[in-house]
């Protein structure tokens, strides 16, 4: 067991490395070494508290050390990039159950009497029970948002009857048996208080999730990323851990700060996203599903001599091609272009896809150039002189009644303006709405033709025509 000091100085080692791993993980070039520093600071951290925390039962942690890191493996090497989203979410859920778990074996440690009293008594009953229950909601609205992204949930929003007064209910609850908990903890009671608020939260975490459609999974991802990042701070506070409470307030405020972000990019309010019922789970024609006209189909040979000619391309990538897993041909065919002196740009929507930065990491795997992937506001400007726009599996985010129809469920919304370009090639397996449930005028406009096919097997007969 190794002193005091140097556990301190080690968690402040990997406090400092977990700082650096966020500021790499802000950018592209420097996303990779981000990632080291996030791996080394978490190594330093683990064996600090292995070395300095633990004093027995040492057989049993290594066993767990071992079952978790080969899930881990196993489970990096098996999922594919385009199911980051679900094992996001599903990791975040682990998380909080940790801190449930954690927080019922801190409170039912036969020791803690003996080494609290009075007003710190209190206090730590408090953080053992926030902790618990911030755990709790995080762990069942994880596994909900898992469900939704992985469709094994609809992803359309389940709206009950007095929603809002229910979950008013459920806190009220929350609160009343936290007061029950903290004075029965006294009397060495107190565990039906904390049983009867764990079923609570874990309802709460349910019903606030399932109440949200799919539209707004992006802003769940980093919200839930934000919960489990304060359930592990509270968790820090009731076992007197430091690293754990500077980790925890990093990855809750990051979170939160994402969240905002994502919210401000579909201009939307965080609290109507907690209050839920925006967006389908896509493919319906819900809020104005009906056809508003004629549309123009292309073929492949068709969109490969318009990207022939064009001086100008941007693509801009949806969901569509995550589920495709079209990544890879659509690298072919910009490098296919670029080689034939066609200047070749991505326009990026903060929102694209069901995890923030989702496109960003599907295109940095196929080996896409950082210095040709822009955000939204980098590029909204410059579509007057593009020729050619490529849309692949994206709905919402080009949808130009967001700006022109204030009636409409994403007005204001800011959205990759590709119609003022000069063609719109809009890649798509039929004329079903996305996500938001809102039919789309680009698709009717006519400088717009529809390609229409699975987003990889049209995308591959492109690459042959070019």
């Amino acid at each position: 067991m190794i002193n005091e000091g140097i556990v301190n100085v080690s968690y402040i080692i990997a406090t400092i490395l977990f700082i650096l791993a966020l500021g790499g993980l802000s950018n592209q070039e420097t996303a990779r070494r981000g990632n080291w520093y996030g791996i080394v600071g978490m190594a330093i951290a683990l064996l600090a508290t292995v070395f300095g925390e633990v004093t027995a039962q040492y057989d049993k942690l290594i066993v767990a050390l071992l079952v978790g890191g080969t899930v881990g493996l196993i489970l990096a090497r098996r999922v594919q990039m385009t199911q980051m989203p679900e094992l996001v979410a599903i990791l975040h859920s682990l998380v909080g159950l940790a801190a449930v778990a954690v927080g019922f074996a801190n409170f039912m440690d036969p020791a803690r009497l003996a080494h609290y009293a009075g007003v710190e008594l209190t206090i730590h009953d408090i953080e053992t029970y926030i902790g618990v229950l911030i755990g709790a909601v995080t762990f069942s609205g994880s596994v909900i948002a898992f469900g939704k992204l992985s469709g094994r949930i609809s992803g359309n929003p389940l709206i009950l009857p007095a929603r809002h007064w229910l979950n008013l209910l459920l806190l009220l609850g929350s609160i009343y048996y936290g007061y029950e908990f903290v004075v029965q903890s006294v009397e060495g009671g107190g565990l039906m208080p904390l049983i009867i608020m764990t079923v609570l939260a874990l309802l709460f975490g349910m019903h606030m999730v399932m109440a949200i459609g799919g539209a707004d999974m992006p802003v769940v991802v980093s919200m839930l990323n934000s919960y489990s990042g304060w359930a592990a701070s509270a968790t820090g506070f009731m076992l007197g851990n430091d690293l754990l409470i500077v980790t925890g307030a990093l990855v809750g405020s990051s979170g939160a700060i994402l969240s905002y972000i994502m919210c401000r990019a579909m201009n939307r309010r965080f609290l109507a996203v907690i209050a839920g019922g925006f967006g389908t789970g896509g493919g319906g024609a819900a809020g104005g599903g009906e056809q508003q006209g004629e549309v123009a189909p292309v073929d492949a040979a068709e969109t490969a001599a318009l990207l022939s000619n064009a001086k100008e391309v941007m693509i801009i990538p949806g969901y569509g091609m995550a589920v495709a897993q079209a990544q890879h041909t659509v690298f072919e065919i910009t490098r296919t272009l670029r080689e034939k002196g066609v200047n070749v740009r991505f326009g990026i929507h903060p929102v694209a896809g069901r995890m923030p930065g989702h496109m960003n990491v599907l295109l940095a795997e196929a080996k896409v150039p950082y210095d040709i992937v822009f955000e939204m506001d980098e590029v909204n400007e410059d579509f007057p002189d593009v020729d050619v726009s490529v849309v692949i599996g994206a709905n919402d985010i080009v949808n130009p009644s967001a700006l022109t129809d204030p009636d409409s469920p994403i007005a204001g919304m800011p959205v990759l303006e590709c119609w003022k370009g000069k063609v719109s090639i809009v890649l798509k397996r039929s004329m079903a709405t996305g996500y938001a449930g809102v039919q789309n005028p680009l698709f009717f406009l006519d400088n717009t033709r529809m390609l229409f096919g699975d987003a990889k097997a049209t995308l591959d007969e492109v690459l042959k025509a070019l």
